[in-house]
């Protein structure tokens, strides 16, 4: 297995793309749609001595565009088969109304959540102006989480992992003696995936996150290569730091509704990471929202038209999480 680091400067940082070499050529995810990094992946690929044209199948974690925006170009060089979980899969093979949907659910979040007018703007052209980052049209092959591939003699299980994204999927393979996994942005090594703002079709979005941090934990896989930077080699580890890091942010945000009253979302989100701008206008409040959602259904705060009202202090956060 090779991995390849794609520049992309719009979101995460660089990107990783896996390479399984054998009767077929099969990549996990494949970085984002720009001319520069189609042409760099190519590059990275000759080094390889592998072509476009070599690729027969993809394996995409989940629908964003710096893991799924080169998938229509690769399949057009190559006709590989681009498969992505069910849940992903009308956007990644750009269905109409399934764009619009998605796009529609944003409009309404950024009301719901009382974005005003400037920052909504702003993050608008920013979707508006990297809209073509999605890429060619793919002709997908849907899976289910549960369902197995065969791949160069090892067996790929895909394990659902909702809550950055609806379809997220880490493909679980025992290769070099252990456990391992491509698990795209289900965690990464530095950064805490978003949850909220990512993937607004989520429902209840930091229940389906911590759900899916549950079953990393769970299957404690001895290594992990995601999506950015380098491997994690104790993912259940970093799960539970991850899984902490969200209890302190529920603590956090209590204290905001404690020490200010019923807030909305983008209110929570400005007294939690201050100015926000260009994606971040999205990520923000919409993390905000996942927390105040979770909180809502245990009970916890009250919401009212677009606010959130704290029912009473002193609430025992470690009850709101489950035990890893």
């Amino acid at each position: 297995m090779e991995r390849i680091r794609l520049g992309n400067t719009v979101f995460e940082g660089l990107n990783n793309v896996y390479v399984l070499r054998g009767e077929e050529t099969v990549l996990v995810d494949t970085g984002v749609a720009t001319a520069e990094t189609r042409t760099e992946l190519a590059a990275e690929l000759a080094e390889l001595g592998l072509t476009y044209a070599d690729i027969d199948r993809v394996f995409l974690t989940h629908w964003h565009y710096d893991h799924a925006g080169l998938a229509g170009h690769i399949q057009q060089q190559s006709e590989a088969t681009v498969h992505v979980h069910k849940a992903d899969a009308p956007l990644v093979a750009g269905d109409s109304e399934s764009l619009i949907e998605e796009q529609t659910l944003q409009q309404e979040k950024f009301e719901e959540w009382q974005i005003p007018d400037g920052p909504r703007e702003e993050l608008i052209s920013f979707l508006e102006g990297h809209a073509d980052l999605r890429g060619e049209t793919v002709d997908v092959t849907p899976f289910e989480g549960g369902d197995w591939f065969e791949v160069n003699g090892l067996e790929l299980e895909a394990v659902h992992l909702p809550g950055h994204a609806a379809g997220l999927t880490a493909f679980a393979v025992e290769r070099e003696g252990e456990q391992q996994a491509f698990v795209g942005d289900a965690i990464l090594p530095k950064y805490t995936p978003n949850v909220g703002g990512a993937d607004v079709r989520v429902e209840a979005p930091l229940a389906s996150y911590v759900g899916s941090l549950l079953e990393i934990i769970d299957r404690d896989w001895d290594r992990v290569y995601p999506g950015h930077r380098d491997p994690i080699d104790d993912p259940a580890g970093r799960a539970r730091v991850i899984l902490e890091h969200h209890r302190e942010r529920t603590e956090n945000i209590l204290d905001v509704l404690d020490r200010h009253g019923a807030c909305d979302a983008w209110t929570v989100s400005q007294h939690l990471f201050g100015e926000l701008e260009k994606i971040h206008i999205l990520h923000g409040p919409g993390e905000a929202f996942a927390h105040l959602d979770h909180l809502e259904s245990h009970g916890v705060v009250e919401k009212v038209a677009n606010e959130y009202e704290l029912v009473e202090p002193g609430v025992d956060v470690d009850g709101l999480f489950p035990e890893p």
